[in-house]
């Protein structure tokens, strides 16, 4: 008997052992109240599986506060439109110089469309060897979801690399209706080139005729079914923004010439005339001048 007890007791020992080494189980989600998700994953260095992990507190943009760049953002949102409504649609890589306005446009899309269905899960450059399982994990639900990949960029040998191409379209697979992936990059093609690739250029019989080198590297920008780029801004577009941040902080502030040439003296400190320095000067400004 004494024998059996503590056999018991290893045993009971073992199975404790075992359940502190699982991973936990995935958060539960309140699918009616949550809108954004992240795609995590278990155990030590992300190596266990994934789950998805609810935004309970997501950063929302309006889109009346884009500002430049109209065209761009009313191309996407005709996309994103279609999708929510049932309608085709496509993936879309947005490229360009920083500050732009790519990333805030997935996310006031997200605020503008959430209530007729949409969602948006972000996957890490790392994590996009997982894209089948994020598919798999949302297929039978009944809302819209964007997978948004920020500021992506690759080594053509990573593992993500081939997963989005795969996942954009080279599966047997049948994509999913309800899935869309928007990508972000300050790489036109995502994936770095060299002088040395174009001097590999030959023209034959008049035609000419990329390196492979180069069509590989096209290959899987060119997945994307929509492929918009951000330009830097001018001046005159950036001082607009900044009156438009400054007007939202302060209604009642005027634009003077003074703070014009404070605003640019802000952006000439930074190297960049682009939405992001323009609302920083906006908060900087009205935090230290509140009246």
């Amino acid at each position: 008997m004494n024998s059996f007890n503590q056999f018991l007791n290893n045993a009971t020992a073992l199975m404790n052992e075992i359940r502190r080494l699982l991973p936990p189980p995935p958060p539960e989600i309140d699918w009616e109240n949550t809108i954004g998700f992240v795609w995590r994953r278990h155990g030590s260095q992300g190596a266990g599986p994934g789950h998805l992990e609810p935004v309970l507190h997501p950063q929302l943009i309006d889109i009346d506060d884009l500002q430049g760049n109209q065209d761009k953002f009313e191309r996407i949102e005709q996309n994103t439109r279609q999708f929510v409504s049932g309608r085709p649609a496509n993936n879309a890589l947005l490229t360009g110089a920083r500050g732009t306005g790519k990333s805030s446009i997935v996310k006031a899309l997200l605020k503008k469309y959430a209530d007729q269905g949409l969602r948006l899960i972000e996957v890490e450059k790392e994590l996009l060897t997982d894209l089948p399982a994020i598919v798999a994990a949302i297929r039978t639900r009944p809302e819209r979801f964007i997978i948004f990949c920020d500021d992506l960029s690759f080594d053509a040998e990573e593992p993500g690399y081939k997963a989005l191409k795969v996942m954009l379209d080279g599966s047997i697979t049948a994509p999913s209706e309800k899935v869309l992936i928007y990508a972000t990059s300050n790489r036109r093609h995502l994936v770095p080139e060299y002088m040395r690739e174009n001097t590999e250029v030959a023209v034959r019989n008049g035609e000419i005729h990329q390196s492979d080198s180069v069509d590989e590297k096209i290959s899987l920008s060119e997945r994307f079914g929509i492929w918009v780029h951000f330009y830097p801004f001018e001046q005159n577009e950036y001082l607009a923004i900044v009156e438009h941040w400054l007007l939202r902080f302060n209604p009642n502030l005027e634009f003077t010439k003074s703070i014009e040439d404070e605003s640019l003296g802000w952006a000439l400190q930074r190297g960049s005339r682009s939405g992001r320095v323009a609302l920083q000067f906006a908060r900087d400004y009205c935090g230290r001048n509140p009246s």
